[in-house]
C-alpha cells in the first residue's frame, strides 16, 4: 500500500504555502507579536480567500468538508509560517464540536459563519484534556455555568465559545453573554495569545449529543493538529539553519563545511523526518480508522513536542549568537513549538495517557 498526499492535497498545501510567503512575513508576525494582537485581520483574510476556515465544515453548511488530514497539512504551513491566525479553536475543533455533536439549530447558525470566516469560535477545553488547575473548572446547572476556564483556545477575537464543563459535556456560549468575563493568558508565544474565561450564572446552549467521547475526538483532533504545527516550525527552523551554515564564513569557510554543523543539521533532518509519517498517518486514522485516533495523535504530540524541542535549541545553535536576536526571529518559531509541547497536555502526560489506552498502567 503506497501512502502518500493526493495530487489535490499537494495543491493544497502549495497554494497555502504560496499564499502565506506574500501574507505573512516575518516583519508582520513581529508587529503582530509586539502589540499583542489576538490575531492578524490580513494574514484572516487570505487564509479566508483560499478557504482554511472551511476546511472540516461539511459541504451542506458551505464548507469544503474535508478531512483532518487535510487540516493537518495547513496547520503544517501555518507553523512554517508561524501565522498569527486564530485556527486549532476556530477552524478545526468548533467545526468538529458542531458537526458531530451540535442540534440542527446551531450547525445551521454557526457552521456557515465558521466556513466563511465570519465569526471566531474560542474552544476551552484545557481542563477536561490536560486536567484542571486549582481554581479552575466549569460546573453547569440549570442551563447556566459558573468557574472558570484557563488557556482558552482562540479567545482573543471570539465571538462565540465552546466550553466543557467538569461533567464532560460541551455547551455553546455567546461572547457577549450576560456574567462573562474574558481577558488575556500571557504565554511564550505571541503568535497564538490565549484566554481565560470566568461565568457567573451565564446562558449557555448544550451540545445535545456531547459527552465523553466527544471530548475525546476534540482531544485527538487537537494534538494530532498541535504536532502538525510543530512540524511546520520545526521545518522551518531547520531550513533557516541550513541557509545560514551555508553563508556564515569563520576563519576562511563557510560554517557548513565544517564536520560538526554537518552533523548538527543532518541530526535535525534525521530526527524531524519520521515525524511528518507519524502526523500524516494519526491525521488520517481519526477520519478513517477512529478506533486508533487517540493513541496515534498521543504518540504525535508527545513524539513531535520532543522533536520539535530539539530542533529549535539546535537551529538556534547553529546560529551562533545571532540565533537569539530578534533581529532574525528564530525565537518566534522557537517558542511557538515551546507552546506546542506543553499546551493540552506537555508529554510526559500525553505517554502516561497512551500507556493508559493500552493498558499498561492502572487509568
Amino acid at each position: 500500500m503506497e501512502f502518500a498526499l493526493s495530487a489535490d492535497q499537494r495543491m493544497l498545501q502549495d497554494s497555502l504555502r504560496r499564499a502565506l510567503e506574500r501574507a505573512c512575513p516575518l516583519d508582520r508576525v513581529r508587529t503582530a507579536a509586539d502589540a499583542q494582537q489576538p490575531m492578524d485581520r490580513e494574514v484572516w483574510r487570505t487564509l479566508c480567500e483560499v478557504g482554511v476556515p472551511a476546511l472540516l465544515v461539511p459541504e451542506a453548511f458551505g464548507g469544503l468538508g474535508l478531512s483532518l488530514l487535510d487540516a493537518a497539512l495547513a496547520a503544517e504551513e501555518l507553523g512554517r509560517h508561524v501565522a498569527p491566525v486564530p485556527f486549532l479553536g476556530s477552524a478545526v475543533l468548533a467545526p468538529i464540536a458542531l458537526r458531530e455533536a451540535g442540534s440542527a439549530a446551531q450547525q445551521d447558525e454557526w457552521l456557515p459563519r465558521l466556513a466563511a470566516g465570519e465569526c471566531i469560535a474560542g474552544v476551552a477545553i484545557a481542563e477536561a484534556v490536560a486536567g484542571a488547575r486549582d481554581g479552575a473548572g466549569v460546573t453547569t446547572s440549570g442551563g447556566k455555568l459558573d468557574g472558570s476556564a484557563l488557556f482558552v483556545l482562540d479567545a482573543g477575537a471570539a465571538d462565540v465559545f465552546i466550553v466543557a464543563d467538569r461533567a464532560g459535556g460541551l455547551h455553546l456560549v455567546r461572547a457577549d453573554a450576560q456574567g462573562l468575563t474574558r481577558g488575556a493568558l500571557r504565554s511564550i508565544d505571541a503568535t497564538r495569545p490565549l484566554g481565560e474565561l470566568h461565568f457567573s450564572q451565564v446562558n449557555a446552549e448544550p451540545l445535545p449529543n456531547a459527552g465523553p467521547a466527544t471530548l475525546a475526538r476534540l482531544r485527538s483532533a487537537a494534538w494530532t493538529l498541535l504536532a502538525a504545527d510543530t512540524l511546520g516550525a520545526g521545518d522551518a527552523m531547520l531550513g533557516q539553519a541550513v541557509a545560514y551554515a551555508k553563508e556564515r564564513r569563520q576563519f576562511g569557510r563557510v560554517i557548513g563545511s565544517f564536520q560538526a554543523v554537518k552533523h548538527l543539521c543532518a541530526e535535525m533532518a534525521a530526527a524531524l523526518e519520521p515525524g511528518r509519517a507519524l502526523v500524516w498517518y494519526a491525521a488520517h486514522a481519526f477520519d478513517a480508522l477512529p478506533d486508533e485516533a487517540a493513541l496515534l495523535a498521543a504518540h504525535a504530540k508527545s513524539h513531535l513536542s520532543e522533536t520539535g524541542t530539539f530542533v529549535a535549541r539546535t537551529a538556534t545553535e547553529v546560529h551562533g549568537g545571532m540565533g537569539i536576536t530578534d533581529l532574525l526571529g528564530l525565537h518566534y518559531w522557537f517558542k511557538r513549538i515551546g507552546f506546542n509541547r506543553q499546551v493540552l497536555g506537555g508529554p510526559e502526560r500525553v505517554r502516561h495517557l497512551a500507556a493508559e489506552m493500552q493498558g499498561l498502567v492502572a487509568a
